[in-house]
């Protein structure tokens, strides 16, 4: 039913023109085999009418005229940049004209901007069968049904023609008499609002008489269902992770902090992009020094596009030449939520699933979901287990590197003979050896992730197994080395954020070269120079190695151990919060529920 009413009501015209045919007479035509005559149809005549009677003010024919010149320009062959940076200025001042009164004006400012934009679509009628008016929203990204019954339906048949003709000027209040019942009715003043609006997936309705448009919310298209993050999967909390809808992310946050004091500021970046980007904090947390620094940063980004927040966090970053993230990313909103409760300020980008959370610290990137839903000795635990692979994955090849090569005093015995025995025949260096084992390790571990996930799990493993075995048959390669590089590829999986794995993966690489050029004494070198280089790095003014460096006492709670809930009364000073005491005194549990 609600198809029969779109199709027999409501005409739709490309930015060619108005009066194309209908879908269902066209359909019809072509089963008949012949074309049927022509009937004039009233909206359409009245319609026209309206373009042709359209009153164009010396702003809007200026405006008009300057991006049709830049059009024209930039078809010649010199110059391009120039002409295309001319031809951006007159879009934007184009964009800064309002919206006329008359309609044909508007539709005709609308459609130099559309042009040849096949899914933008046009859609005029008569409101109450009189005044004409029109409809302009991107096919595919709107809910047809709520258009058709929300608003057209009631403005085609509101009151007598009369009153359509002599309705007000302000468009929500009209829109509100004659029944359309949409959420969201916003007034758009300007041509750049109703663009804006129109890519954003709303629907624009514009009316001739008025010298504004207004802003539908309708949108309506598909998205990827809420699921657990396959990049951060958890044995124990919840199961839920960001999608590429900005609002789904915003319910997902809004869930878990259901306070008045979680405020959400908007900016949009890329000029051709136009993402849109909201900016999380709790009013009475955060520091407003760490808000203002976020949004100056933010601000500053001019560029064409903003395809994912990753982008967004290369330009935003303290050092950008450090291989170690200044920024958090998460798909999991109860990580975001427990970033916003610590003074943090999260970052969300429409058609993003990563949130990014500032400021960061190295620990908080060593620290996963469970080490806090699981008890405080376990994930104590862990925590450890996790600091112990971080170093062999660091400097675990660097260490047989350099023990073999320089060092073979520190050997037992026994394992010396094994070691040597196992190397008999091997035409080439530990360097080399650990070397050549762990690009192809790197490469069959790349290999996994871009196949396909069934193959691509049976190429790692397969591909690992057989290579190795194949190499030390060959005597290519010595066992040890095997065993080496497998330790350091398991121990590389530990890390709980992706981004930190990959820079202790490619700092593997000259630690191994200092360990086979200049033995233990290279490998102090690389990691006092490590060290060096992250006691000087920030993230947003924060040190990265806060609060080990510098030593913060009451912070050490949650870095070298975790200790229990009821302990961590205050939070952590990262990000300088307004409040520190986060819970209650006596929180500890006894006997019979009560605490001490």
């Amino acid at each position: 039913m609600a198809q029969s009413f779109w199709r027999r009501l409501v005409r739709e015209t490309s930015p060619a023109g108005l009066n194309s045919q209908s879908r269902g007479s066209g359909d019809r035509a072509a089963s008949a085999g012949t074309q049927p005559p022509s009937q004039p149809d009233p909206a359409s005549t009245i319609l026209q009418e309206a373009l042709a009677q359209a009153q164009f003010t010396d702003e809007v024919d200026s405006a008009l005229e300057g991006y049709r010149s830049a059009l024209r320009a930039l078809e010649g062959r010199s110059g391009t940049d120039y002409r295309a940076g001319v031809l951006e200025k007159a879009q934007e001042a184009l964009e800064q004209v309002p919206v006329p009164t008359s309609l044909g004006a508007a539709v005709a400012m609308l459609k130099e901007l559309f042009a040849a934009c096949a899914d933008v679509i046009f859609r005029g009628f008569l409101v109450g069968g009189k005044r004409p008016a029109m409809l302009l929203f991107v096919d595919g990204m709107v809910n047809e049904e709520r258009i058709e019954l929300s608003v057209l339906e009631p403005l085609i048949h509101w009151g007598t023609p009369a009153e359509a003709a002599n309705g007000g000027t302000d468009l929500p209040t009209w829109l509100e008499a004659a029944g359309v019942t949409i959420t969201q009715a916003v007034p758009a003043s300007t041509i750049g609002m109703v663009v804006d609006a129109v890519l954003g997936g709303d629907t624009v309705l514009l009316v001739d008489g008025v010298n504004h448009a207004v802003t539908l919310s309708s949108r309506g298209w598909k998205q990827r269902a809420v699921e657990e993050p396959a990049s951060e999967s958890a044995i124990r909390g919840p199961r839920e992770g960001f999608v590429e809808s900005l609002r789904t992310n915003t319910m997902l946050i809004r869930r878990r902090l259901r306070s008045p004091h979680l405020k959400i500021e908007r900016v949009v970046l890329g000029r051709r992009t136009r993402t849109i980007v909201d900016i999380f904090y709790l009013k009475d947390v955060t520091s407003p020094k760490l808000v203002e620094e976020v949004r100056r940063r933010l601000t500053r980004i001019d560029i064409d596009g903003i395809i994912d927040s990753g982008m967004i966090e290369e330009l935003i970053e303290d050092q950008p030449t450090s291989p170690f993230p200044q920024v958090a990313n998460t798909e999991r909103p109860d990580r975001v939520a427990s970033a916003l409760l610590e003074g943090q300020v999260v970052i969300v980008a429409d058609g993003s699933p990563f949130a990014l959370s500032v400021p960061t610290t190295l620990w908080s990137l060593l620290q996963a979901g469970e080490d806090y839903y699981e008890r405080y000795w376990i994930g104590t635990a862990l925590r450890w287990l996790r600091y112990l692979f971080a170093l062999i994955a660091l400097v675990g090849p660097s260490l047989y590197i350099a023990i073999t090569t320089f060092h073979q005093e520190m050997l037992p015995t026994s394992l010396l003979l094994s070691i040597a025995a196992a190397r008999e025949g091997i035409p080439f260096p530990a360097l080399v050896e650990a070397f050549t084992m762990e690009v192809f390790f790197e490469a069959l571990r790349e290999a996994g992730v871009r196949l396909p996930r069934p193959v691509g799990q049976a190429v790692s493993i397969v591909g690992a197994l057989v290579i190795g075995q194949a190499a030390v048959q060959a005597g290519l390669i010595s066992a040890p080395v095997v065993i080496i590089v497998a330790a350091t590829g398991i121990a590389s999986f530990t890390f709980p954020r992706f981004n930190l794995g990959v820079a202790v993966r490619l700092l593997r690489f000259p630690m191994m070269v200092l360990a086979g050029s200049l033995g233990l004494f290279g490998i102090m070198v690389g990691l006092i120079a490590l060290l060096v280089h992250l006691c000087a790095l920030r993230s947003f003014g924060v040190p990265y190695l806060k609060p080990l460096a510098p030593l913060t006492w009451p912070d050490l709670k949650d870095v070298l151990v975790r200790v229990p809930l009821w302990l961590m009364g205050s939070r952590p000073d990262v990000g300088e919060p307004l409040n520190r005491r986060r819970q209650a005194l006596g929180l500890k549990p006894g006997p019979g529920g009560n605490g001490s």
